[in-house]
């Protein structure tokens, strides 16, 4: 079994350079965000260890966990026998070709895996992306919510229409990290945000807020409809399996929903009135509605 490291840190590599290679790896989830390895050899090794071309010095990092090699030209994942496993697109691998735009998750980073001709326009784009989307749930981030619901906000008073807000937290997250470990609550997360997002329409908004709560933004629905979509979400991950490596996880949210008041002026009201029904629903008992 591997020893233990809780530093993280990025083995330096290259400087961006726009005469790169034709492939790269981005970290879209973890420390060093947004950084760019260019995978210009033909084998190049990730793991805790530091004579790795990519060192991720985390105790869920093997010492020499995968490999990045060249075949007939094209890049391929070879995991090296790591305690934890190297996933790709979600689905445990042992061997497989990359395509550009295929996710990579090595211990608790994320790299999304780049390729082609403009390598460099993918690039900037990728990050203009990693500015609102979060990149473990692949759904909209804080900040493009509160981009969102500054606009729906300025719309519904200046209409006199309806919005409403839920604000959704996973009950004793912390005990599923204690005992099953983080990996698995990275899963819970995905998992939750992937189930969700099934049932959210184009004009509406979902969105991680932060840690393990999420946010979901419903414009022009009336309160009744409002109170059995969070019913219905509640029950949606309630009865959801959420299974991981052989142990399957009971899961359950508290939500708490807050409409759209005269009296509100900014929407920071809002939000606070979603987030006080929330914690109205943990002391409660967790695993319920309350609006």
């Amino acid at each position: 079994m591997d020893g233990k490291t809780r530093i993280t840190t990025v083995k330096a590599l290259m400087e961006l350079q726009t005469g790169g290679g034709n492939e790269c790896l981005v970290v879209i989830y973890g420390e060093s965000l947004g950084r760019k390895f260019d995978l210009i050899d033909d084998a190049i090794t990730i793991g805790r260890d530091p004579e790795n071309f990519i060192t991720l010095d985390t105790d869920s990092v093997s010492r020499r966990h995968a490999r990045v090699e060249t075949v007939k030209g094209q890049k391929v994942i070879v995991d090296l026998n790591s305690t934890n496993g190297t996933y790709l697109n979600d689905v445990l691998t042992s061997r497989e070709k990359l395509k550009s735009g295929d996710l990579l998750k090595v211990g608790d980073t994320i790299f999304k895996f780049l390729a082609g001709a403009n390598i460099e326009m993918a690039y900037h784009e990728e990050i203009y992306t990693m500015t609102v989307t979060d990149g473990l749930t692949q759904i909209p981030n804080k900040r493009y919510l509160m981009e969102y619901l500054e606009r729906e906000f300025s719309r519904a008073r200046r209409y006199a229409r309806n919005l409403s807000c839920l604000m959704l937290d996973i009950d004793h997250f912390k005990n599923i990290n204690d005992e099953f470990g983080h990996l698995t609550g990275d899963f819970i997360l995905k998992e939750l945000a992937s189930t969700i997002r099934k049932r959210i329409r184009k004009e509406e908004m979902f969105a991680r807020y932060g840690g393990e709560e999420f946010c979901i933004i419903l414009p022009e629905s009336d309160p009744n409809s409002v109170l059995e979509f969070a019913s219905t979400v509640r029950s949606l991950i309630e009865t959801h399996v959420f299974e991981f490596e052989g142990s399957r996880i009971s899961v359950s949210v508290s939500v708490g929903v807050g409409h759209l008041g005269m009296h509100m002026k900014n929407p920071l009201e809002l939000l606070k009135a979603a987030d006080d029904k929330l914690y109205e629903a943990k002391r409660a008992g967790r695993n319920r509605v309350v609006s």
